[in-house]
């Protein structure tokens, strides 16, 4: 940060001239710097109380990405290693198979041995290491039984398939690798950027936290009042459909009835939504008051698209683990038109989400050392909004 102290005026200097005067204005600069020297350190490069409050948003936001980062490389690595577990199972099942044909292949060529039908090379080939060097053999081929060409084709297709699934496995074992990768680094990106902000908080006094406490307030009562004028606009919105609903029924009265199919699906798929998004809004109103907890889904604590996805999972209806997936899992529609458990998206990289209530309102898990509220859409600014999603 610039230090706040002004800058002495550059003066003027002929080379190899002294004057009296720039004799004096030299001794005093002197003097001046040696004060300075002794004095007290400034306190100017100490930042101010709107840059601490910035700078520790900024890093809760930077946690919170970390955040849905983290979620996201949990359920792919739980997800991998889902299906690793059952490409070993398979690859051992397969494994046993092509054991058990190996032995099919051992016992006609002991059968063989012991009647003497089996020519030299006919045992040889069955007894071979890798069989395949024989395959070619046509005239081999020829000699030998249905069951024993049966055996070998048996035995070709398990080792085929058992190799393609170890491949397989080996892919998915990298995979899973990579994941548990970012799965650390994400942690540790999260841990960091929450001990960054409590150190920043730890350093502010009681008058300092208490100025800060004053800015927040500021702030979030421009939000309610953000919310209630779109409430405003909301209610205007709706008393002029349920007056043009009302005229096209009159009017329909005095008109022969004529089909209504179009209409009546209408109805019905928003009654249903309606239905859905009251139990999700029930299930998130009894989770306030849990606190904030990065990476958790319940039931004791939540992030913000674990809460999400918990509240909608009690409607009966499954959506992604994080933002960025939960945000693609429905239809967007505009703010003015949001209606009650709309999923409420923030930021560029969408990387916070909460469940609208109505009248600009919506339940979320804000950051954490916070806890699971009621609170403005617009607590972080209009322009934080992303979009609004209807999942179901």
């Amino acid at each position: 940060m610039a230090s706040h102290r002004k800058s002495r005026p550059a003066g003027t200097r002929v080379a190899g001239i002294r004057t009296p005067a720039l004799a004096t204005a030299a001794l005093t600069s002197v003097a001046l710097l040696s004060q300075t020297a002794n004095a007290s350190p400034s306190t100017d490069d100490k930042p101010s109380l709107e840059e601490v409050e910035k700078k520790v948003d900024d890093l809760y936001r930077q946690a919170e990405s970390a955040t849905e980062k983290y979620n996201s490389a949990k359920d792919k690595t739980t997800k991998q290693r889902k299906r690793v577990d059952t490409l070993l199972d398979d690859v051992a099942k397969r494994t046993q198979k092509l054991n058990e044909a190996r032995e099919e292949l051992g016992r006609n060529a002991a059968a063989q041995y012991r009647t003497g039908a089996a020519a030299p090379d006919t045992a040889t080939f069955l007894l071979a290491d890798n069989p395949q060097d024989y395959f070619d053999q046509t005239q081999l081929m020829d000699r030998m039984t249905g069951r024993q060409k049966e055996s070998v084709d048996d035995y070709f297709t398990q080792q085929s398939e058992t190799m393609e699934k170890r491949r397989e496995a080996t892919q998915s074992l990298e995979t899973l690798t990579d994941s548990q990768n970012d799965l650390k680094s994400a942690k540790a990106t999260v841990q960091q950027k929450l001990s960054d902000a409590r150190e920043l908080l730890s350093k502010l006094t009681a008058e300092e936290k208490a100025r800060l406490a004053a800015i927040e307030k500021r702030k979030q009562e421009e939000a309610a009042r953000k919310a209630a004028e779109l409430a405003r606009q909301q209610a205007e919105a709706e008393r002029q459909r349920q007056e043009e609903a009302a005229a096209a029924q009159q009017q329909e009265s005095t008109q022969p009835p004529a089909e209504s199919g179009s209409s009546d699906s209408s109805s019905s798929s928003d009654s249903s939504y309606a239905t859905k998004a009251e139990k999700a809004l029930a299930f998130a109103r009894s989770q306030i008051g849990k606190p904030y907890v990065w990476g958790a889904t319940g039931p004791d604590s939540y992030d913000c698209s674990g809460l999400t996805q918990a509240a909608w999972k009690a409607a009966g209806v499954d959506i992604p683990r994080v933002t960025y997936d939960q945000v693609n899992a429905g239809t967007t529609v505009s703010l003015s038109n949001a209606q009650p458990g709309d999923l409420v998206f923030f930021y560029d990289d969408i990387t916070h989400v909460g469940i609208y209530i109505g009248n600009g309102m919506m339940i979320h898990a804000p950051k954490p050392g916070a806890y699971v509220r009621e609170e403005s859409i617009y607590y972080d600014g209009e322009s934080s909004i992303h979009s609004v999603v209807r999942p179901a």
